[in-house]
């Protein structure tokens, strides 16, 4: 049975025992408690996804992780765990949690820098995998700012970190081995891919340094993800138009083309840095743009502070597995000081939380994803 003839026996099956709820409504993506002791495991039948928005590491944020590392740090010493800790719950209890990495990490020493050309600390991808992220993309359009040796040493300290990585290379045969990844006995497949490098072009003789946006090239590299055994594939796309929320035709046009292809389940944009909606497309669901997850823009626009995560629940029906749960998450980067990154649907309310969370659900729920199941919790 092919993806959607499942989905469609999946949606009369959730429809006939809804009483006119959706999907989403039907029971909460993540579960309520634990099972009970005499409870024998069941076969994996579920998994959730969490994806976040762009880590954009500006050099206020370096600077407070610096100061936050504690009196004995050393100089080259950085703790970004402080800043994170707000979504720990949110991204820890995921069965895969990923982030966008969208700026190089240097070696201990750095040097470190911000915008135009980034660098941050290697401490950063500790930081991540300590508040439970599994892996990131890292196709973004300052991928290469640090040029080669940049590359190389993101990998290395995500390496190191134990996160899993997609979208840029240190080789062409790490390049064209695609990223499948074992989430509790599902093998579930990441792509990235990015739409430029702000004019730094690769070296002409390696140019698997990272992924530029391409749809056949999407298409193949899914393709080979399935063949590689992946059961899911995810596609993570850097895109758009930056603090615009709407997206643009471009996107739109490219969406509906990948969505349309078998091997790919779910898209999820970067780089607007602000949230943009999140869509169905025939059977499938396109989060344009998750916003900023961390960044410290030297003007801040409020806008470029708030966020979303999206969590998806699939589940397996007759050996196929389809999104049957979706939620977005509306977060939020409070500048302090301290600098602390909130989930606003867990935070005490505040007129500046309040004023976040309702311009969020207007834009997220601006393309009819509400009517499909979309929904977010507390609302």
């Amino acid at each position: 049975m092919n993806r959607r003839a499942v989905a469609a026996v999946l949606g009369a099956a959730l429809l006939a025992g809804a009483c006119g709820t959706s999907p989403a409504e039907q029971r909460p993506i993540l579960p309520q408690g634990p099972a009970s002791a005499s409870t024998p495991a069941a076969p994996v039948d579920t998994l959730t996804v969490v994806a976040t928005g762009d880590v954009l590491i500006h050099p206020a944020l370096t600077e407070q992780a610096a100061r936050e590392a504690g009196e004995n740090a050393g100089p080259d010493d950085f703790d970004y765990g402080p800043l994170l800790e707000g979504v720990r719950p949110l991204v820890s209890k995921a069965d895969l949690a990923l982030c966008h990495l969208e700026v190089p990490l240097s070696p201990d020493g750095g040097p470190y820098s911000g915008y135009p050309q980034f660098s941050a600390p290697p401490e950063l991808a500790d930081a991540l995998a300590r508040v439970g992220y599994d892996g990131c993309s890292t196709a973004s359009n300052h991928v290469l700012d640090q040029g080669e040796d940049g590359v190389v040493s993101t990998l290395d300290a995500l390496d190191e970190a134990g996160l899993k990585h997609t979208g840029s290379a240190r080789t062409e045969q790490e390049s064209d081995t695609p990223l499948v990844m074992d989430v509790g006995g599902v093998r579930l497949g990441h792509v990235s891919y990015t739409f430029g490098f702000n004019g730094i072009p690769e070296p002409p003789d390696k140019p698997w340094l990272s992924n530029e946006l391409d749809a056949e090239a999407i298409v193949a590299e899914a393709r080979a993800a399935r063949e590689a055994g992946a059961e899911v594939v995810i596609v993570s796309v850097h895109w758009g138009q930056e603090y615009v929320h709407e997206p643009t035709e471009e996107q739109r046009a490219l969406a509906r083309r990948l969505l349309d292809e078998e091997a790919i389940d779910v898209l999820v944009g970067h780089h607007a840095h602000v949230v943009q909606p999140i869509e169905r497309i025939g059977d499938k669901w396109v989060a344009y743009g998750l916003g900023n997850s961390v960044a410290r823009h030297a003007e801040p626009r409020g806008v470029s502070e708030e966020g979303i995560a999206v969590r998806l629940r699939f589940t397996r029906v007759h050996g196929d597995w389809v999104v049957d749960g979706i939620e977005y998450i509306p977060t939020l980067v409070e500048l302090g000081p301290p600098i602390r990154l909130i989930d606003l649907t867990t935070a005490e309310p505040t007129p500046r939380r309040t004023e976040a969370l309702h311009r969020t659900d207007q834009v997220v729920l601006s393309r009819g994803g509400a009517e499909h199941g979309l929904s977010r919790p507390g609302r």
